[in-house]
C-alpha cells in the first residue's frame, strides 16, 4: 500500500471517527440538492442537442478534534460521465470532494489533505445558471497537498498559498458508476504525483467592494508539452441598491500543459429585488490555437422564504466555430445542522 493510500485509509478512519463523536467534539455540517434540466436547444453540431436531467447532492462537515485540529471532508453524488446522449438521473457516482486535517496557525490557517486551493473566483462566483459554465475550465479543486491561508491583518486582506498535485489516489474513483482512478500516466499538467505545483493569492475586502490577484505554477504531465503559469486579476463590486457585478480576466502561457497561450475574460452582473435576482454575464476566450470562443448568458433566480431556490437561463455559446443555445433550470434545495 503506498503512502497517500494509506494516509487516505486513515482520514477515513478519521473520518468515522469524528462522526460518531460529533456530541463530543463540536460537529457542523451543511449541504444542498439540486435537481435540474440542461438541455441544448439547437446546435451547428446535431449531435450536441441532448437534455441531461440531473441531480447533485453535496455535503460537507467539519468535525473539531481537539481546540485546534479540526476534521473537514466533503461528498459530491451526481453524474461522473459528459452526457453523449439524452438521460435522466444516469451515470451517478458518489466521491469525496474534499477530505484532511485542518490547523489553527492564528493568524494563519494550515489544511492538509484532499484540498480545493485558492484560484480565482469567475468560476464560482459568476451569476446565473450558465454565468460559470466556461470560467470553471481553470478551477483548481480535487488536489492531494496542503493549503496555507494568513490573515493579513484587519484591512490587510488574506494571502493563500498551497502546494499539491492532482489526486491520484483511490479517493479520485467513484462509488456507483466509475469515473476511474485518476494515474499520472493520464497526464495533464499538474498531475504529477509529486508537491512541485503551486498558487498563491491574495484577496481584499473593503465593504461592498472585493478584490483578488493570484498566479499558479502547474508542472507538465506525462506527455505534455510544456507547465503550465498562470496568472488572474478580478474585482467585485456591490452598489447597495440591488446591482452587483463582478469582472476577472486570467492569463495562461502552456494552459493545461497542451503549449497553447489562453487568456479568459469574464464579465457578470446582477440585479436583486426582493426575492427575484435578474443577471447577465459573458465569458470570452482567446486561444492561441484554438482561436476565439465565447459565452453569453442571461438568468433569473427566486428565493423562496425557506431558503429553496429556483432558477433558470439561457446560454448562447459560440465555441470552435459552433454555435449552440442551451437552457437550464434547477431547484436548490439547502440542507444543515
Amino acid at each position: 500500500m503506498t503512502t497517500i493510500n494509506r494516509a487516505a485509509s486513515t482520514f477515513l478512519l478519521l473520518l468515522t471517527a469524528g462522526a460518531a463523536s460529533a456530541q463530543e467534539s463540536g460537529f457542523t455540517w451543511e449541504g444542498s440538492l439540486e435537481i435540474g434540466l440542461d438541455s441544448t436547444l439547437s446546435s451547428d453540431d446535431p449531435t450536441a442537442e441532448i437534455t441531461d436531467t440531473y441531480g447533485i447532492l453535496e455535503a460537507a462537515f467539519e468535525a473539531a478534534i481537539t481546540e485546534r485540529i479540526t476534521l473537514f471532508g466533503g461528498l459530491t453524488l451526481e453524474s461522473v460521465t459528459d452526457p453523449l446522449v439524452s438521460r435522466q438521473f444516469d451515470d451517478m457516482g458518489i466521491y469525496i470532494s474534499e477530505l484532511g486535517l485542518r490547523f489553527d496557525l492564528s493568524p494563519a490557517t494550515l489544511s492538509i489533505g484532499k484540498v480545493s486551493p485558492s484560484f480565482a473566483y469567475a468560476w464560482d462566483e459568476t451569476p446565473g445558471f450558465y454565468g460559470t459554465s466556461l470560467a470553471e475550465d481553470y478551477e483548481l479543486s480535487e488536489v492531494i497537498g496542503g493549503t496555507l491561508d494568513y490573515e493579513l491583518g484587519e484591512t490587510g486582506g488574506t494571502l493563500s498559498f498551497a502546494l499539491f498535485y492532482a489526486d491520484d489516489s483511490v479517493l479520485s474513483d467513484s462509488l456507483g458508476t466509475k469515473r476511474g482512478r485518476n494515474t499520472t500516466a493520464a497526464g495533464g499538467a499538474g498531475n504529477t504525483g509529486k508537491l512541485d505545483n503551486l498558487s498563491l493569492q491574495w484577496r481584499r475586502e473593503t465593504g461592498d467592494t472585493a478584490y483578488w490577484v493570484g498566479v499558479r505554477h502547474l508542472k507538465a504531465g506525462t506527455g505534455d508539452v510544456s507547465d503550465e503559469t498562470g496568472a488572474v486579476f478580478g474585482i467585485s463590486q456591490g452598489f447597495g441598491n440591488g446591482f452587483t457585478v463582478i469582472g476577472e480576466v486570467a492569463h495562461f502561457n502552456g494552459f493545461a500543459g497542451t503549449g497553447d497561450d489562453a487568456t479568459y475574460a469574464t464579465l457578470g452582473g446582477s440585479y436583486t429585488t426582493g426575492p427575484w435576482s435578474y443577471s447577465a454575464s459573458f465569458t470570452g476566450i482567446d486561444n492561441s490555437a484554438a482561436g476565439h470562443d465565447d459565452m453569453i448568458a442571461v438568468g433569473v433566480d427566486y428565493a423562496f422564504a425557506n431558503g429553496f431556490e429556483l432558477g433558470g437561463g439561457i446560454g448562447f455559446y459560440d465555441i470552435g466555430d459552433v454555435k449552440s443555445t442551451a437552457l437550464g433550470v434547477s431547484l436548490v434545495i439547502p440542507f444543515g445542522g
